[in-house]
């Protein structure tokens, strides 16, 4: 999944996009308000952490400019300032959810996973869930009829992608552009040898193949 972290504070930075990156997420970084604004209107983010006190446009503003122009992107939003005034603002300006600094990290992570799995309409409470197939995000790893299945980390971020967009019809470029962040190569040759390799360890039938489309994910038919 690809995020954009709107933040200019540089130690938070220094903290925070290495630890998304570790929790398997792409992560753009815009500095100010305008670059963050124009950034998730040109590309289509997963999600974005936006932080209100964004230097050249504040944090609300380019909030209220994204819904204005109907970018449905969940966001949650970051804020030194814990007033309920505040919250009720950013809620009504469209946000997902909100994290008030200080933070513990795990649970920004936690709160983006909760707002990712609630725009993709997965009601179920826990790990990420299709079927019989359990997302694990702590470990990284995935369950398949209870049976443990370990994956690498671009195995693990699209799974995830995957799981999160079941029954949609996802191009080769659509997951490339979730998988990497834009600093990063990707070739589509590779993006479908990591799906070859992940249809091994949950089974073919998972990733159907949609010639000339792309490919769509979900619980297999049964054959009885």
């Amino acid at each position: 999944m690809r995020l954009l972290l709107a933040e200019d504070d540089e130690a938070l930075v220094a903290g925070l996009k290495p630890a998304l990156e570790r929790a398997g997420y792409a992560v753009d970084l815009a500095t100010d308000g305008i670059f963050a604004q124009m950034s998730a209107e040109s590309i289509a983010y997963d999600l974005v952490v936006l932080d209100l006190g964004l230097p050249r446009r504040s944090g609300v503003e380019v909030l209220r400019a994204w819904r204005s122009t109907r970018r449905a992107m969940p966001v949650v939003v970051l804020t030194a300032r814990d007033t309920w005034q505040e919250k009720v603002e950013v809620l009504n300006a469209g946000a997902d959810d909100y994290v008030c600094k200080p933070f513990h990290t795990e649970e920004l992570l936690a709160r983006i996973a909760a707002v990712l799995k609630r725009s993709a309409a997965v009601a179920t409470p826990g790990p990420l869930a299709r079927g019989a197939l359990r997302l694990d995000e702590g470990t990284q790893s995935a369950t398949l009829d209870g049976a443990h299945i370990s994956l690498s980390g671009i195995e693990f971020r699209l799974l995830r992608c995957f799981m999160l967009h079941a029954g949609q019809v996802l191009s080769q470029q659509r997951l490339g552009e979730h998988l990497y962040d834009h600093e990063a190569e990707h070739d589509s040759n590779v993006i479908e040898a990591h799906i070859t390799r992940l249809r091994r360890k949950i089974g073919r039938d998972w990733i159907r193949t949609r010639r000339g489309q792309g490919y769509v994910f979900g619980e297999p038919e049964s054959t009885t």
